[in-house]
């Protein structure tokens, strides 16, 4: 069994295939700057969408361009507070019954925490 084996050869680490006869697509070397001043190339196809912005391999901010390629504005959303939503299934009006309603409660002790409660003075008929 042992004279079965592969000798010399490394599992995924090298291919047996040579590069005759394979034509390699076209590159084009695209240069990036970011905000540290770090310059640095990627290779790209020259068929690829040329993105405006990528990550710096050194300092990890993101570069622009050199080409001159403006990143897309995209519009931005405001940004929705609990508020906001709340105010999407109640009217302030109803916000203020049920505030009232609830403070009544809690003032009566009928809700919240027990160490607010107040204990209930009984009267006793004799």
């Amino acid at each position: 069994m042992a004279e079965r084996t592969l000798r010399g050869a490394r599992l995924g680490g090298q291919s047996f295939e040579d590069e005759r006869g394979i034509e390699f697509a076209a590159r084009q070397q695209v240069g990036y700057r970011c905000p540290q001043g770090h310059e640095f190339e990627i290779t790209m196809s020259t068929e690829a969408d040329i993105p405006a912005t990528w990550e710096c391999p050194r300092c990890g901010e993101e570069g622009l361009s050199t080409d001159g390629v403006k990143p897309e504005e995209k519009p931005e959303k405001p940004v929705r507070t609990h508020w906001d939503m709340l105010l999407e299934r109640r009217s302030v009006k109803e916000l203020e019954d049920i505030l009232t309603e609830r403070l009544e409660l809690l003032r009566g002790g009928e809700i919240g925490p027990a160490h607010l409660h107040r204990p209930r003075k009984r009267t006793t008929k004799a």
